[in-house]
C-alpha cells in the first residue's frame, strides 16, 4: 500500500506523512482578507486545501480542518505601513468595517460552496479572538522577543537564530529590500508588528481595542498564530497557503509562534500552491487582472469546469489563465459528466478483478505529494476501458471523485441540460418574481426566449430547456 509523501516547503523535499500524534491530523489554512471579492487566483489554494483534506481522508485519516477570516489588521503594505484593508474599503464603500467585512466573508463562503470545496471544521475571525492574540503577545513580551516604537509593539527578529529559514531568507541582503523600508525606529528592518497603536491624529478607526501597550488592532501575521494555536494547539501538523505567504506571512507566524510556545517546529510540514498568472503577469487586484467565479458563469462556465482545470496542474506547478485553457477544461468536464451519466444506474457487472488495480493507480498518484493530474488520468482509464463494466466504473468513479471533489454523482443524477450561466439567469428570474420585480422577471424570461431557452414554472422551482 502506498505510502503518503507530501512535500515540505521547510525542508524542501517530499516526505512520509505521519502525524505528531495519534488522532486526527491537524490542519490550518490561511483564509482571506475580506475586503473584496476573491479572484480566480485566490481561490487556488483553497481548492488545494480541499484536495488534501480530501486525500487524508482517503488515506483513513481523521481530519481537524481550521481556517481564518482575516477581518482587521492586514495592512495594504507587508512593511506594517499604510491603512487596514479592511477600513480602506469600507471608506470607499460608505458603509461599516464590519459590514464589508460580513459581506466579503459571504460572498467567498457562496464561492467555496460551488466549487465543491467543503467548509473547515471550524471558521474563526479575528475581531472574534482579540484576548487570545494578546495573550501571546504578552508571553513574547515577557520572554524579551517585543519592543515598543512610536507606532506599536514590534517583534525583534534578531532574537530568533532560525528567522527566515521558511524562505531561505538572507537579512543582510533584505536590508535593502523595499518592503522593509518603512518604519523608522524599528531595530531591524525585517522586524515586523505584532500590535499596532491607532493614530492619535487623523480619522478614528473603526476598528480597534484596548490592551496592555495602549489602544489599537493586532498585526496580520499574530492573528494566524494566535488562532491556530488555540484551535489545533501549540504545535500542529499542516499549515497551508499560497507560495506569496512563504517570504513574509508565513515566516513571520513561526518566529514569533516559536518563540512564544518553544515548540520547534512549530508546525510539521508546510504546503503551498503555486500562483495562477493571467496573461504571463501574477493575478491580482492591485493590478487589474482579476477575474472571478462569476466572471466565468456568465460566459456559461460551470465551477466545476474551472476546478477541472486546477486538477490538470499540480498543486506546485504555475498554471497560466486563458480563456481558450478555461473552454478546453470545459469540454474534457463535460464529457466526464456525461460518461457519469452513462453509467450511473448500469447493470453490466465484469472486469471486478481489475478494480484493484485501478485504485491501487489513484491512490499511488494521490501518494506522490498530492499528483492529481496522474490522478485524474486514472479517472479517465477507468470510464473508457472496454474491460469494466458499466457496475465496476460507476464505483470506482464515485470513490475517485470522493477525492476529486468534482460532484460527479450529483451531475449524473441530473436529468436535464445544464449551462451555468443559463442556471445563473433562471435562478435570477425566480428571485425577481419572488420579490414582485414583475418588470426584471419578464426581461429575463425574453432574454432567454431569444437564445431559444424554454421555462417550465412550478411549485418545485423553474427547469429549463432548449426549444
Amino acid at each position: 500500500m502506498s505510502e503518503l509523501r507530501l512535500y515540505n516547503t521547510l525542508t524542501r523535499r517530499k516526505e512520509v506523512f505521519a502525524p505528531r500524534e495519534p488522532g486526527p491530523v491537524r490542519v490550518y489554512s490561511c483564509g482571506p482578507t475580506v475586503y473584496g471579492h476573491a479572484h480566480l487566483g485566490n481561490m487556488r489554494p483553497y481548492l488545494f486545501a480541499d484536495l488534501l483534506k480530501k486525500t487524508l481522508r482517503y488515506f483513513g485519516y481523521e481530519v481537524r480542518h481550521v481556517m481564518n477570516i482575516t477581518d482587521v489588521g492586514h495592512l495594504v503594505s507587508d512593511a506594517d505601513e499604510g491603512e487596514d484593508k479592511i477600513e480602506l474599503a469600507a471608506r470607499e464603500e460608505g458603509v461599516s468595517a464590519w459590514d464589508v467585512a460580513q459581506k466579503w466573508t459571504d460572498v467567498f463562503k457562496a464561492d467555496l460552496a460551488r466549487l465543491g470545496v467543503e467548509e473547515p471544521d471550524i471558521w474563526c475571525k479575528a475581531t472574534d479572538h482579540i484576548e487570545e492574540q494578546i495573550e501571546m503577545i504578552r508571553r513574547l513580551e515577557e520572554k524579551g522577543f517585543t519592543y515598543r516604537t512610536s507606532d506599536g509593539i514590534y517583534f525583534d527578529t534578531s532574537r530568533d537564530p532560525h528567522y527566515g529559514e521558511l524562505a531561505r531568507l538572507n537579512l543582510e541582503q533584505q536590508q535593502a529590500q523595499e518592503r522593509i523600508g518603512g518604519t523608522t525606529d524599528k531595530r531591524h528592518p525585517s522586524d515586523f508588528a505584532v500590535w499596532k497603536l491607532s493614530p492619535e491624529e487623523g480619522p478614528r478607526r473603526q476598528m480597534e481595542w484596548d490592551s496592555p501597550w495602549g489602544r489599537g488592532f493586532p498585526g496580520w501575521h499574530i492573528e494566524c498564530s494566535a488562532m491556530s494555536s488555540h484551535y489545533l494547539g501549540e504545535s500542529f501538523d499542516i499549515h497551508t497557503g499560497g507560495v506569496d505567504h512563504i517570504p513574509v506571512h508565513h515566516t513571520n507566524e513561526i518566529a514569533q509562534s516559536e518563540g512564544a510556545y518553544g515548540k520547534r517546529p512549530w508546525v510539521k510540514v508546510w504546503m503551498h500552491s503555486a500562483w495562477m498568472m493571467f496573461e504571463k503577469a501574477k493575478m491580482s487586484k492591485s493590478e487589474g487582472t482579476t477575474v472571478t467565479l462569476d466572471h466565468l458563469i456568465e460566459q456559461g462556465i460551470e465551477p466545476g469546469a474551472y476546478r477541472f482545470f486546477h486538477l490538470n496542474a499540480h498543486y506546485r506547478q504555475q498554471t497560466s489563465y486563458s480563456e481558450e485553457a478555461i473552454e478546453g477544461s470545459r469540454a474534457a468536464y463535460q464529457r466526464l459528466v456525461r460518461h457519469a451519466r452513462e453509467l450511473r444506474g448500469g447493470s453490466d457487472s465484469r472486469g471486478a478483478d481489475l478494480v484493484e488495480g485501478f485504485r491501487a493507480r489513484f491512490r499511488a498518484a494521490l501518494a506522490d505529494d498530492l499528483n492529481a493530474p496522474q490522478a485524474l488520468a486514472v479517472t479517465w482509464e477507468v470510464v473508457r476501458s472496454d474491460s469494466l463494466g458499466s457496475v465496476e466504473k460507476w464505483r470506482l468513479l464515485c470513490e475517485f471523485d470522493s477525492v476529486l471533489g468534482l460532484r460527479l454523482e450529483g451531475a449524473a443524477a441530473v436529468d436535464v441540460e445544464t449551462d451555468a450561466r443559463i442556471d445563473a439567469l433562471v435562478r435570477e428570474r425566480d428571485e425577481a418574481r419572488a420579490s414582485k420585480a414583475w418588470a426584471r422577471a419578464d426581461e429575463l424570461r425574453d432574454q432567454l426566449r431569444e437564445e431559444g431557452i424554454v421555462l417550465e414554472d412550478s411549485r418545485k422551482g423553474t427547469r429549463w430547456h432548449r426549444a
